[in-house]
């Protein structure tokens, strides 16, 4: 592996990336034969198994914050599993090996397997509940706020960007929850892209000068708040979330997380609070930003993937593997 002497946390949190690149490439192809099968259970076993076994051969201290739920309710990948060989950096570890396991189940575009990693104690520990989110790329940085309507987003926003704001483009996933959300963006005279599932991509794609997608808004799955955070931290982009706890047993889930004010408007910074991370996603079906394991006739498969590593550089790149 690497070598564990005259490095720094910071420079081993970075080389693991490669490593955990293998990790999402793995558990994209042994989701692949379950795509279009009508089996979200067997689909996202598989994939859990894979990360699972990849991630256990890499030399760290890796601690699960976000995964398939709790020890209970989850046989791997639950959250406080520990993994890796014991032997490196500690680390957070937040994942989801399908995401998108309905899309996946029907032959849909847009299933991905992800997987974010900081340094130990930097990542939020999101309960399994909703989250409003909003994010932005890297020119909009500082000009979103959560406390404000989409509108007046919307106007700072485009300031930031230097168009009209008719001409920003906002995605939010088609659900009824957010039509006062889409009738904004059409009171503006803007566009609005909906999207069924997965808003990671969407909160990506923002950042990615050749997507024209300007502000991903709405509410969905708090853990994937977690994971699209962390790619935009390592990207240069922004992000806020707002935990939406639907009864008393989800505040209380907050509580025993360490999230003492669920209601509490996180800046980017409160989610992933340092910039010793990284962002990995392997695309299981075609989609906006990947595209899907193609398996040829020689049996060969080729993936293809998206890595954003934290730091300065603020770069990412799409990689092309075959097995």
């Amino acid at each position: 592996m690497y070598p564990k002497t005259n490095v720094t946390n910071k420079e081993y949190v970075q080389v693991l990336a490669m490593d955990f690149l293998a990790v999402a490439q793995q558990a994209a192809i042994a989701s692949y034969p379950w795509v279009g099968k009508g089996n979200k259970l067997g689909a996202d076993g598989a994939g859990t198994e894979a990360m699972r076994n990849q991630m256990n051969s890499i030399d760290m201290n890796g601690l699960i914050v976000i995964g398939e739920g709790e020890m209970d309710e989850a046989p791997m990948l639950y959250i406080g599993e520990e993994l890796g060989t014991g032997v490196g950096p500690h680390v957070d570890i937040a994942v989801d090996p399908v995401e998108g396991t309905s899309l996946m189940a029907k032959g849909q575009d847009n299933s991905i397997a992800v997987i974010a990693v900081a340094s130990r104690g930097s990542l939020l520990h999101a309960p399994d509940m909703y989250m409003k989110k909003i994010a932005v790329g890297p020119k909009a940085k500082g000009a979103i706020n959560l406390n404000l309507s989409l509108t007046e987003n919307m106007i700072s926003v485009a300031k930031a960007l230097g168009k009209d704001v008719s001409e920003l483009i906002v995605m939010i996933q088609d659900r009824d929850r957010h039509e006062d959300l889409i009738t904004q963006v059409f009171d503006l005279g803007a566009r609005v892209k909906l999207f069924s599932d997965v808003d990671i991509t969407g909160a990506i794609a923002t950042a990615i000068e050749e997507v024209d997608i300007d502000i991903l808004v709405g509410t969905g799955g708090a853990p994937e708040g977690v994971l699209a955070a962390t790619a935009l931290k390592c990207l240069g982009g922004d992000f806020q979330g707002q935990l939406v706890p639907q009864n008393q047993e989800e505040i209380n889930r907050c509580m025993k997380m360490g999230i003492s004010d669920p209601s509490k408007i996180l800046t980017l910074d409160e989610i992933v609070k340092t910039d010793d991370c990284f962002f990995v996603a392997t695309g299981i079906t075609d989609g906006t930003l990947l595209k899907g394991v193609k398996k040829k006739e020689d049996g060969n498969m080729f993936t293809h993937s998206f890595i954003a590593v934290g730091g300065r550089s603020k770069n990412y790149q799409f990689i092309e593997s075959r097995y």
